[in-house]
This record gives C-alpha cells, structure tokens and sequence, in this order.
C-alpha cells in the first residue's frame, strides 16, 4: 500500500507539473495576444490622428506603444524555458520595438504639423510590412504553443492511464474500495480532459467561440478550464480588433487616396491657370487676351458658360471682353451699382428662384439665366477691376478652381492696364494727347506698305501755327502751349476716326490720311483751316486771339521712299509755300496740284 501510495503520489506529482506547463502555455498565449492587440490600437490611433488631425487619436498611441513592449517583454520572461520559442519572442520584441519606433516617429511629426510628412511615411508601406512580420511570428509562436498545450495534455492522459494500469496490476488483491475510489479518480480526471482536449480540438479547427461549459470537479481543472476560457476570449476579442482595425485602415487608406485624387486634380489646374497666366501676361491688345480666355476658362470650369467683363473708368461701366459656351452678352455692358457682387466686394451667386437677390444686369437678360448664375467680383487693392459672370451653378468641387482663376484674371488685367497706360505714354505727346512723331513715322510706314500692296491712294498733311513765337513772346510759353491744345483739340474732331493726326514737333503737325487723294483731302483739310481760324483760344482768363494754320498736303507714290520721308519732304515743300504765299492756306504739292488740275 505504501508503495502504491507512493507512486500515486509521484504520479500526481507530475501531473501537477503537467498541469503547470498546460496553465504556463495559456499565459503565454495571453501575452502574445496583448502584444499584438496593443501595437495594433497604437497604429490604429496614429492613422486616426494622421488622417483626421484629431489629437483624441494621439492621446493613446504613447501608453498602447509602452503596453506593447511590456508585453513583448513579459513574452521573452514567460518562454525562458523553451530556447525555441524564447527565440521567436525576442524576435518579436525587436519587431515590436521597431514598428513602435516607427509609429513614435509618424506620430512626433504629426504632433509637430507635419501631416504631409506623417502622410507620405505612412503611405510606404514599411509599416504594413512590420506589422505583417509581427502577426507571423506571434503565428508562430502561438502556433508552436498551442501544440505544445496539446501535448502536455498528452501527457497527463498518458500518465493517467499509467497509475491506471499501475493499480490495475500492481495491487490485484487492493480492497474493492480502493479500486472503486481510483476508478472514481480516473473517471473524474478522464472527463474534463476529454472535455478539454474536445474543445481544443474545436478551437484548433477554427471555431472561437468554443469554450469549456462541463463540470470540471476538480480545483485544478477548474483553473485550467478558467484559463482556456478567458484565454480563448482574448484571442476572440483581439481577432475581433484585428478585423475593426483592418476595416479602420481600409477607410483610412479610401480616404488618403480619395485626397491624393483632390491634390492630383488642383495640380493639374494649378498647371492649366500657370499656362493660361503666362499667356495673359504675354497679351498686347484686347483681342488676344479675350482669345486667351475664351480658349482657357471653359478648360477650367468645364460646361458653365460665362463673360468677363472689365471696368471702364471713362465711363464707368462694365463691358465685356470675352464671352464663352454660346452665352450671348450685350456689348453696351452695365454700370457696376448693377451687380451685388461688385456691390458686395464678395461672391454673389443664385442657385434657384427666390434663393437670393437678383442682380440687375442679370434680371435684363431673363430666361433661366437670372434664376441660375454666378458673378465673382474682380478686385484689385479694393479697386474693381471686372466680374466674372458664370451662367449656371459653381459646385462644391469647382470653388478651388474658380477662387485662383478670378485670382489670375485680376492680376492679368491690372497688368494689362498697366500695359497699355505704358504704351499710350510712350506714343502719345503729353501736351497735346495726339500722336507723337516717333508713332507717326511706324504708322506711316505701315500705311505705306499697305498701300503699295492694294494701290489705294495715300495722303500726308504738313501744317504748322502761323506766327506761333508771337503767342509765345507776348502771352507767355503756357499760352503758346494753350494754343497748341486748342488746335489739337480742332483738327482732333474734324478729322475721320481712320486718319492719324500727330504732332511732328513744336508747333507742327502731321496728318496720315489712308484711302485718299490730295484733292479729296484738301476740301477736308479747308474745312479743318477755317474752323482753327475761328477759334478764340483763352488762357488763365484772357483771350490770346484768333491763330491760324498753315498746310501742305502730298500723296504718296510708287516711285517714293518707303521710309516716308520723300513723302514727308513732298508736304513739307508745300506746307513752305503756303507760307511763302501768305499763311493761313492751304495748298498741293507740285505733282499733287498738276493731277488735280
């Protein structure tokens, strides 16, 4: 009996070493679990804080990083028995101490601002990487744990039956109780472990929601059963958070990509609005910067018909420059008390019927036009430069497009205008706003050359102010430049829109007449002498007298220089004997005089 004693003794002994090692796997288990769960939570909250900006996302990514390698660290304690899965534990201890390194440094610069750099770290895939290397190895090692449960159960199965066959053998004439007692013991041992083993056969197959429900009858197998359980919990739960995380990060990356689209889409008009400004910038006259933009806004704003209208300062009104996308404008333009936006200084749009004022120069146009349209003020250091009137409605997803487009339009027109303000400066004479000489002599080249192509006639005027130095020596040099005004300001009305009238210097004039002959000129230029000679030119409120004028009229011939100046010289000689034959006249160069007659 006492060595029967003693063998059951050593017997249960090492079963309850058996049990230990079973009770040590579950923790294992555990900790494994916790390591990855709380790695997977801190880069659940990194890609939260990153995409959204939200600090709540950053609040938890520090402790859940310190958690995981706690436990990544407790992983290393727990298989310091077992060289191989020590091996893999500190493997994942470095996998984790790397990915959390990782996760600090995208989360560090996020806390700084640095969200495109946070972005583009994160966008590498270097962490989907780590993360792929910790999920297989915790595989692993849970994998290599598992089995290692499985055969320590083995074991104690095999040791029972052991003390079974002991009691069965060794003691033939044991007491009937004692018999009954250890088949009784077996029974009680028997059940829970195929209980056990069942379940962990379920679990091994896939189910996770298979737990230990049967009566254990034993301390020791309740404890174990326990364990199994809260164990087999945790892997659910942590299963669970793997699938919430992985649809958290297949949200997070939908939305990342959807950005890159915006960034890609603003770039390509950010490129579209560069070229389109350069060409602007590039613009000489009207024309071209009206071609320019109807050949680029409706590349920008894609089927929204629209005008661009400028702000005349003259006259005050808004007249348009460019129209596209078959809208139709009135060329008169409208005065800018006419457009809430200008009214404004701010976007004035209607998106329906009764949704908001209607501007008046839009209500005069009727139609569908005043109920669905959008004017964008264009404004320039609180100056109004125009309106960008858009026939329709401008979404959500062309405000970026429409906001840096009024930008370049603006900034193209204020150099535009200053372009031209330059130009008139450099050809027009500041006294008297006629054309300088220097313009004179490109016009009259250019007016050479097309005549000599279509052979239509030609004609140059000479003329000067008779007895200018009188006004100059007895009135003062402000009189003279008194009457150099007024007789520019006469020859500036009588004469036709297509002549250029220049002054040549001092008190001479030039007159560029295309399509005309010096006969058909002459009675317009008597016309434009009678009138000068009946001017009454006043000055600081004094009357300077009546001035009159002198002029020499030639036309232009094939055998002439196509500089201009015989041409000139030709005028000139006539204009010298006018003055000759007593002034205030009006006479023909010789040729000029001997085809008229």
């Amino acid at each position: 009996m006492a060595l029967l004693a003693g063998l059951l003794l050593e017997g249960s002994s090492q079963m309850r070493g058996s049990l230990a090692w079973v009770t040590h796997s579950a923790q294992v288990l555990k900790t494994a679990n916790r390591s990855l769960q709380h790695l997977q939570q801190a880069e659940s909250g990194q890609r939260g804080f990153t995409l959204t900006r939200n600090p709540e996302f950053a609040e938890a990514v520090e402790a859940e990083i310190i958690s995981a390698r706690r436990a990544a660290s407790d992983l290393v304690a727990l298989t310091a028995d077992n060289p191989v899965q020590n091996a893999r534990a500190r493997q994942i201890r470095v996998l984790v101490a790397e990915r959390s390194q990782s996760l600090e440094e995208i989360a560090d610069k996020a806390r700084a601002g640095d969200f495109t750099g946070a972005q583009a770290a994160t966008a590498t895939g270097r962490g989907r990487y780590l993360m792929q290397l910790v999920d297989a190895r915790i595989g692993d090692l849970l994998n290599e744990e598992r089995a290692l449960s499985i055969s320590r159960m083995a074991t104690v199965e095999r040791r029972l039956n052991s003390i079974r066959w002991l009691v069965m053998i060794g003691i033939p004439l044991t007491v009937v109780t004692i018999a009954l007692m250890a088949a009784a013991l077996i029974r009680r041992i028997r059940q829970p472990v195929d209980e056990m083993m069942t379940v962990m056969g379920q679990l091994g197959a896939g189910d996770r929601s298979a737990r230990v429900v049967a009566a254990m009858h034993s301390s020791e197998f309740e404890r174990l059963a326990n364990g199994y359980n809260a164990m087999a919990d945790e892997l659910e739960h942590a299963v669970a958070d793997q699938v919430d995380s992985q649809e958290r990060l297949r949200i997070a990356n939908f939305e990342l990509s959807k950005n890159t689209e915006v960034l890609r889409e603003r770039g390509e008009v950010i490129e579209l609005l560069g070229g389109m400004a350069h060409r602007m910038q590039a613009a000489r006259t009207d024309e071209e910067l009206a071609s320019i933009i109807r050949v680029f806004v409706p590349r920008v704003l894609p089927e929204i018909p629209g005008a661009l209208y400028a702000h005349n300062n003259s006259r005050n009104l808004l007249v348009p420059i460019a129209a596209w996308g078959g809208l139709d404008v009135s060329s008169t333009g409208f005065a800018p008390d006419q457009c809430w936006a200008l009214r404004r200084g701010q976007s004035h749009f209607v998106v329906e019927p009764g949704s908001d004022i209607v501007c008046a120069h839009a209500a005069s146009q009727g139609g569908e036009e005043a109920h669905h349209y959008h004017c964008e003020p264009l404004l320039a250091g609180g100056e109004v430069i125009g309106v960008l009137y858009l026939k329709g409605v401008v979404g959500t997803e062309n405000r970026f497009r429409l906001t840096v487009l009024t930008e370049n339009i603006a900034s193209a027109l204020v150099n535009h205008r200053l372009q031209r303000g330059l130009r008139e400066q450099t050809i027009r004479d500041p006294l008297t706003g006629l054309f300088n000489r220097r313009y004179m002599e490109e016009a009259l080249a250019l007016e050479i050359a097309r005549a000599s192509r279509s052979g239509s006639p030609l004609s140059l005027v000479m003329c000067d102010v008779d007895h200018f130095k009188r006004f100059n020596d007895e009135f003062g040099h402000e009189a003279g430049d008194a009457v150099l005004q007024a007789v520019s300001a006469e020859m500036r009305s009588r004469f036709r829109d297509g002549d250029v009238v220049c002054r040549f210097g001092g008190e001479e004039f030039t007159i560029i007449a295309p399509g005309t002959s010096a006969a058909t000129l002459a009675h317009r230029v008597e016309a434009v002498r009678q009138g000068i000679s009946e001017l009454l030119v006043q000055q600081g409120g004094r009357t300077l007298g009546s001035t009159t004028m002198s002029f020499g009229i030639a036309t232009w011939e094939e055998a002439m220089e196509r500089d201009g100046s015989t041409l000139i010289k030709a005028a000139d000689a006539a204009l010298y004997r006018a003055k000759r034959e007593g002034r205030n006249r009006v006479l023909l160069d010789a040729r000029s005089e001997a085809i008229a007659a």
